[in-house]
């Protein structure tokens, strides 16, 4: 950081050089004629825009290195457990851009009323949770945490819905995860066995589905890398409000990604990820005379066709 510093001292109040666009012109250019028909249309207008934002800003060679080795750590850091590189385009507002615009182009011309809203997946999705019974809890009594996270066990429950017909779909596969209430994910968190707080379940005849889970919890996004370093040079916080995340697909429907929010978080209103929607908070409610679960939420999904 200092070497940027210094450079743009060095500049002084100098006047703003002027900078040759034929270098921006002579790259566009370059496409050849056979080229991919979506990169054709992509790639003129992110040269463009990444060309203008280097000249507007008077982009150094040092600082250019710097961006190019954030992208790198971010790929060094990434495994099939934590996708640090889709976390930075999380904390950039990019996913949840790219989510609205995939959604509305998906939904163009329909009726979205009484569709259920998608969210980011976020960076620590893991695939084939077990699948498991309707009802069954996946929170594991083995974490060290188990016995105060008690009171936070909730039942989560409800229906798998068409957005056309209403009527509920069978055999709907519900994924959910989400983090401990020590804000870690199980992959982050020694003292959690495999794929706790992870399950796949399938809607019944009725299209019903439960959960026991955890009322969930607000956590910090990860600070041991470099989209959490980039928040601190950022003076940003780092905090999600406390979330579920849920995967919904069947045979015939759009597969649905999105999350739940406990609306009594404060943090719904400044998402460090900017991914709520009013759509998606939920309120959970004291459930009585239930030993498994203290709190309930009845929540259902509705999928649009395919």
């Amino acid at each position: 950081m200092a070497i940027m510093e210094k450079e743009h001292e060095m500049k002084g109040d100098t006047e703003k050089p002027e900078y040759s666009p034929e270098l921006t012109d002579n790259v566009i250019a370059a496409t050849g004629p056979k080229a991919h028909p979506r990169l054709k249309q992509i790639m003129p207008s992110l040269v463009q825009h990444l060309h203008a934002i280097c000249r507007e800003v008077d982009l150094t060679v040092a600082e250019l290195m710097m961006g190019v080795e954030l992208i790198n750590e971010c790929g060094r850091k990434s495994t099939d457990k934590r996708n640090e590189t889709l976390l930075l385009s999380d904390i950039l507002g990019i996913e949840s851009l790219a989510d609205e615009i995939t959604s509305k182009l998906l939904l163009s011309g329909t009726s979205t009323s009484d569709a259920t809203p998608s969210a980011v997946l976020g960076p620590f999705y893991r695939a084939d949770a077990p699948l498991l019974p309707n009802g069954s809890s996946i929170v594991s009594p083995q974490t060290g945490w188990y016995e105060q996270a008690k009171p936070l066990l909730a039942n989560v429950s409800g229906r798998v819905l068409s957005k056309t017909t209403g009527k509920p779909i069978p055999d709907a596969i519900v994924d959910v995860w989400l983090a401990g209430p020590n804000g870690l994910y199980e992959q982050q968190d020694d003292e959690q066995p495999d794929m706790n707080l992870r399950g796949r379940f399938r809607t019944d005849a009725l299209g019903r589905y439960e959960i026991v889970c955890l009322r969930p919890t607000p956590y910090p996004v990860p600070l041991d890398g470099p989209a959490g370093r980039l928040l601190g040079l950022l003076d940003r916080h780092p905090y999600r409000p406390a979330h579920i995340h849920f995967i919904v697909g069947a045979e015939g429907y759009r597969r649905l990604v999105t999350q739940i929010f406990d609306e009594e978080d404060g943090h719904v209103k400044d998402d460090a990820v900017f991914a709520t929607k009013d759509e998606l908070l939920v309120k959970f409610e004291r459930r009585e005379g239930d030993e498994r679960a203290r709190w309930s939420l009845v929540y259902d999904f509705t999928l649009g066709e395919a």
